[in-house]
């Protein structure tokens, strides 16, 4: 009776647990499905951030590096000196050119002002031309009376005609010269308006050499931590050349690359959850910022042409930018561009 009893209980117990399974099952499958309906997720997320690379300006030799690898800098920091010895002989050649091209404009100022006393002297020889031009006229007048008197030679009389020829040339010659200074005055200021523009130029000369030099100190240009170093002192750097790059730490944010079949529900301002793969206990939130504008194969080196003729179908991806909330702000510091992270947008509010 008893083993009855038991068989029969055994055949209850069985249908109660299969029951109880398949009521789990669906409880799971219903909570998985309206979980799916208001969530998108993906594996596909790493850390981000701005990095700023550092270039030189300017070709020199390294002369010191003020910074180690994985340093914390603070913008306006000097991490690098170059050699400026060669800038500062340039500097003090365009000063030197300054002060010619000043002296330049001191020199034409002279020569306009002696110019001017010239023009001074050439009309008070005028004036004296006029006088001896009267006095040889009086004296011809009465020569020529005295001549037609018979009181004096002929040669007396050709005298007085010859000094009143001359000084007749001689007042000529006076008045010829008054435009003659007047023009050179005139060419001497022209020459010292051309000296004087060339003073401008001179001292943008200053300027470009005294800017040249101050790129020989290079300094951070943000806060950050200092990687990839690729200098030694002593070495000769190029103008252009990549010394080393800045990670901005202050603007860290997270990269998912969803699914285009994904994105129709996410929207701007939407909650997302983050687990960063190497803190997987500690979950930080955040908020979609905004969307990129063309799937990642369109950025790639090879972006694929879909006109070959040998098209096949593939689920592109469309980078999403979400903001890190620092509630921790010691956690997120920890944080490194390239983590990979999962996230979950919540899309119930839109």
């Amino acid at each position: 009776m008893s083993e009855a009893k038991k068989s029969k209980g055994k055949k209850i117990i069985f249908p109660i647990i299969l029951g109880l399974v398949l009521v789990g099952a669906l409880a799971f499958t219903a909570k998985e499905y309206f979980y799916g309906k208001s969530h998108e997720e993906t594996d596909n997320a790493q850390i981000d951030a701005d990095i700023s690379p550092v270039v030189t300006r300017v070709s020199g030799y390294v002369k010191e590096i003020r910074f180690t690898d994985n340093q914390f800098v603070k913008a306006g920091d000097t991490l690098v000196v170059l050699d400026d010895r060669d800038f500062q002989i340039k500097l003090k050649q365009a000063e030197a050119a300054l002060a010619v091209a000043k002296q330049s404009v001191n020199v034409s100022q002279y020569a306009v002002a002696e110019a001017r006393t010239g023009i001074a002297t050439a009309q008070a020889n005028i004036k004296t031309a006029e006088v001896r031009v009267w006095k040889a006229n009086e004296d011809f007048k009465r020569y020529q009376a005295l001549y037609e008197d018979h009181a004096i030679t002929k040669a007396q009389f050709d005298a007085a005609k010859a000094e009143k020829d001359a000084a007749e040339a001689a007042l000529h010659a006076a008045e010829t010269q008054v435009p003659v200074i007047t023009e050179k005055v005139s060419t001497n200021r022209q020459q010292v308006q051309a000296t004087a523009s060339n003073i401008g130029l001179r001292e943008a000369d200053i300027d470009y050499a005294k800017l040249q030099l101050s790129y020989t100190v290079i300094t951070a240009p943000t806060d950050g931590i200092v990687s990839k170093k690729t200098i030694q002192p002593g070495q000769l750097v190029q103008a252009g050349q990549s010394l080393f790059s800045i990670v901005n730490d202050n603007g860290l944010y997270l990269t998912a690359n969803f699914k285009e079949t994904q994105i129709e529900n996410i929207k701007v301002g939407q909650t997302v959850h983050i687990n960063v793969d190497a803190f997987a206990g500690h979950p930080i939130n955040g908020t979609v910022e905004s969307f990129a504008g063309a799937t990642g194969a369109k950025f790639s080196l090879l972006p694929p042409d879909n006109a070959t003729g040998n098209f096949v179908k593939v689920v592109q991806r469309i980078p999403v930018r979400i903001k890190l909330e620092k509630a921790d702000t010691e956690f997120v510091s920890r944080l490194r561009p390239g983590m990979s992270a999962k996230v979950v947008v919540d899309t119930r509010k839109s």
